[in-house]
């Protein structure tokens, strides 16, 4: 992310991602890894059943698309640009509100069933929220890389920003986990999965965090800047 835009998203996040706690943490002493309890990954395309390779997004509420209809989702979104692109993929919304990292490695396994050949990775948010150890969601996140390129999966990895009430420290340490991992693992990479659309009214829903339809489809199209090369190297 652009260095000199960040002290303003910063700001932005101090205020909005305590909304975010409300709307995505579960309930009492629940597990943090559980919000509403689970789901299957939902198909975005209407035959399931079709047998091209898949496209997973593994995420959180951001993937899911809280507050929106399931086809405004990013997920969906990206399924609409590959069927008008005419990229033969069938995408799979893997997204589960109030997720951690931890939450979506031990789903990992499950949701890399059948021909997947990518993999988006959207997690993190919730370990901000909550002010969890840097180095356990970076071993997390290893782990989901290190599994899935060993299934021959390639990865796209997406940066979030923790909120700075934790301060400079924590803050920075978070941020670079993303791009560390990002380097090692040689993965593509989106450095901030909201930008553009974080701390815009407009772009969000009341809770002013999660994006309306506008802000799903500017962050569609980020994704789709980093996603489009990788599917040119796998038609290769």
């Amino acid at each position: 992310m652009n260095r000199l835009r960040m002290p303003k998203i910063l700001r932005v996040l101090l205020i909005v991602f305590p909304l975010l706690v409300a709307s995505c943490a579960p309930a009492g002493d629940a597990d943090p890894d559980l919000a509403g309890g689970r789901s299957a990954p939902v198909d975005t395309r209407r035959d399931p059943g079709m047998s091209l390779p898949r496209i997973v997004f593994l995420g959180d509420s951001l993937t899911a698309g809280l507050g929106l209809p399931r086809e405004q989702a990013v997920p969906a979104l990206i399924q609409a640009r590959l069927d008008a692109e005419g990229y033969a993929y069938h995408v799979v919304n893997a997204g589960v509100s109030g997720d951690t990292a931890a939450g979506g490695l031990s789903r990992l396994d499950w949701s890399l069933e059948g021909d997947v050949a990518i993999l988006v990775v959207e997690l993190g948010a919730n370990d901000g929220l909550r002010g969890l150890p840097v180095a356990q969601m970076r071993q997390n996140l290893n782990e989901i890389i290190t599994r899935a390129q060993r299934r021959g999966v390639t990865v796209i990895l997406t940066g979030m920003e923790a909120p700075p009430n934790y301060g400079a420290v924590y803050t920075s340490e978070f941020r670079q986990v993303f791009r560390d991992l990002a380097s090692e693992f040689d993965v593509a990479f989106v450095p901030f999965f909201l930008e553009g659309v974080a701390g815009v009214p407009s772009l969000n829903n009341p809770d002013g965090m999660h994006p309306n339809s506008e802000g799903a489809a500017i962050v569609a199209e980020t994704v789709w800047r980093v996603l489009e090369p990788v599917l040119a190297t796998q038609d290769q």
